[in-house]
């Protein structure tokens, strides 16, 4: 049965689309298959067991497959260790935890990628800052501005390093609500490079949101000393609930530890309540999951340009994340995007998004998403402020069928809104 009909104009820009990607897709497969090789590897490596999805309760003493799912992540990282917990609420919260664990009162941080984005401003204590965040607790933070470009002034980090004792350098490889490009993992490790160079002793953090599994190496195995993330993003498969994970060298691990849980107990304790099944589960199946993530991505970005609009990345440019950004030039077409694409939702296909007021954002804010794990960004999704240049950032897919097929539904909607002719 045929559920959708589509546009036969729009179909052979389908095709044209598809035409397009063939060699990017190939790149993508050949990244897929040996970070899929490297995770299984990992599992046999760790022996693991039925026994280990056991659930544990009350302190979570011993618990084994906790205990061994963390040494697997290091591997997968390439880093000396890690933790990953379902405890973790998001990513941010993620990030926070290593850096209270890491930075103390009186330490200086810098910021090498500009103003990092909203949720994580907060924790830093950038402007007003609130009771709890960093600057509350005598963190002291500074940024260093992008190139015109968007990318990373490396002379100016450098510079800025050299005459103040930073504790910690931080790097936010994905883009946020802005145009500036991600970053890959060659432009992480000079980056790391450049640090090192000039302060051996400060820490590099990553947050490596999004960027997991797009490509064959973590920024931990070229420099990074520490990098956290999001189970509700790539490494978690779409199968994890929740959660996150931190990596990194093990002194810094251990002082994350203390500050996730309480000082002197750290990762010994924490119940995993019958969630270690999903959590190995979503890691085993993270590099095919992000692999169809970053085709929708490749596509999306092909079939936009040939239907006339700006998209960063370009689909046949290197990428650092799973995030595909279109500039939609109207705010209509924001809108129909949304909706369009919501329709198309294996969850909450009916529901009609409406543009919003949120709360950290000067301009009302409409999103698509209709996800079996309630705000995961690996699966299907759309959002954006109503604002110029009226860019939509999109994510995710568990599968690269479905994800098309609410890509095509978002043109689409705006096809039948006459917001959009096609030539």
């Amino acid at each position: 049965m045929n559920y959708f009909t589509f546009d036969e104009k729009l179909l052979k820009y389908d095709a044209y689309a598809i035409e397009r990607t063939k060699a990017a897709f190939r790149d993508i497969e050949d990244v897929e298959e040996y970070n899929q090789t490297k995770v299984l590897g990992a599992f046999i490596e760790e022996r693991v067991s039925e026994s280990d999805f056991l659930a544990s309760t009350g302190y979570g003493y011993d618990d084994a497959g906790r205990d061994k799912l963390d040494r697997i992540v290091a591997k997968v990282m390439g880093a000396e260790d890690a933790l990953i917990r379902h405890t973790f609420a998001s990513g941010t919260h993620t990030l926070s935890v290593a850096l209270f664990g890491v930075l103390r009162p009186k330490d200086k941080v810098l910021v090498v990628t500009g103003r990092p984005y909203d949720t994580i401003q907060g924790v830093f204590g950038i402007e007003n800052a609130p009771d709890g965040s960093l600057a509350d607790f005598g963190v002291e933070y500074d940024e260093v501005d992008l190139l015109p470009d968007g990318t990373v002034d490396i002379n100016a980090v450098k510079s800025r390093l050299s005459w103040g004792e930073y504790k910690m350098a931080y790097i936010q490889r994905s883009r946020g609500y802005s145009l500036r490009k991600s970053l890959t993992i060659e432009e992480i490790k000079e980056l790391c490079s450049a640090i090192k160079e000039v302060s051996p002793s400060t820490v590099i953090m990553v947050d490596n949101c999004y960027g997991e599994f797009t490509d064959k190496t973590e920024p931990t195995a070229v420099g990074a000393d520490l990098m956290a993330g999001s189970l509700i993003k790539n490494p978690g498969g779409g199968i994890a609930p929740c959660g996150g994970y931190i990596a990194g060298k093990k002194r810094l691990v251990e002082k994350c530890s203390y500050r996730m849980t309480c000082a002197g107990v750290g990762r010994e304790v924490g119940a995993t309540l019958g969630h270690n099944r999903e959590l190995y589960m979503g890691l085993f199946a993270a590099p095919r999951v992000t692999a169809a993530a970053l085709k929708n991505a490749v596509y999306s970005s092909a079939l936009f340009e040939l239907l006339g609009f700006e998209t960063t990345p370009k689909y046949n440019e290197k990428r650092g994340d799973i995030i595909q950004c279109v500039l939609l030039k109207n705010k209509e077409r924001l809108i129909d995007f949304c909706r369009g694409m919501q329709s198309g939702a294996p969850v909450d296909s009916f529901v009609i998004p409406e543009p919003a007021d949120m709360p950290g954002y000067d301009d009302k804010v409409i999103m698509a998403a209709g996800a079996f794990t309630l705000g995961s960004s690996i699966e299907l999704s759309a959002d954006a402020p109503l604002k110029e240049p009226y860019a939509v950032w999109m994510q995710g897919g568990l599968d690269f069928n479905s994800a098309k097929t609410g890509v095509l539904l978002a043109v689409s909607k705006m096809i039948k809104s006459g917001n959009l002719k096609l030539r």
